[in-house]
């Protein structure tokens, strides 16, 4: 009798690295000549990062720093959420960045739809916030796997439990 095999589709971060990417964005930004005086903040919150600075323009040049350090740390850009850029006291600038973290209904719904007309032998199922994928077959699961990165989702995608 032949075994399942089985993976899950899921949308996390490591928490260390992201802790790590944010200490290193601010040692450089204290280091550029550009933004040593500018004050800057990033507070690392439970689910969201704050930026506050003196202008847009270093806004700017702070969500690069840190996209760029966290590229550097196997994070993907796409685990930010941009908020809108707001006004502070004093004439700054705030923006509160949303960490996305888990696979939404909607997202988690078109990947068991894509895996049940696409792979006949495939069965996917919602867990949460994230699918189980199972089938006899390995090779099927790789080309689910394929296909799933090569829909573009609005958040990081990883697969882990592969077994």
């Amino acid at each position: 009798m032949a075994s399942t095999n089985s993976f899950d589709v899921v949308s996390d971060f490591d928490r260390q690295e992201l802790v790590n990417t944010v200490d290193q964005a601010m040692r450089d930004i204290k280091n550029r000549y550009d933004l040593k005086d500018t004050k800057t903040t990033i507070d690392l919150g439970e689910d969201t990062i704050t930026i506050n600075t003196s202008s847009d323009f270093t806004l700017d040049a702070v969500q690069t720093i840190l996209v760029t350090k966290a590229v550097k740390r196997n994070l993907s850009p796409k685990l930010f959420d941009y908020g809108d850029p707001e006004s502070a006291s004093g004439g700054r600038t705030r923006q509160v960045i949303t960490l996305r973290r888990g696979i939404s209904k909607d997202d988690a719904k078109k990947i068991t739809k894509m895996v049940k007309t696409d792979f006949k032998k495939v069965q996917a199922s919602i867990q949460g916030d994230s699918v189980r994928v199972s089938s006899k077959s390995k090779d099927d699961l790789q080309g689910v796997m394929q296909a799933i990165r090569d829909l573009d989702f609005p958040m990081p995608i990883q697969f882990n439990n592969y077994r």
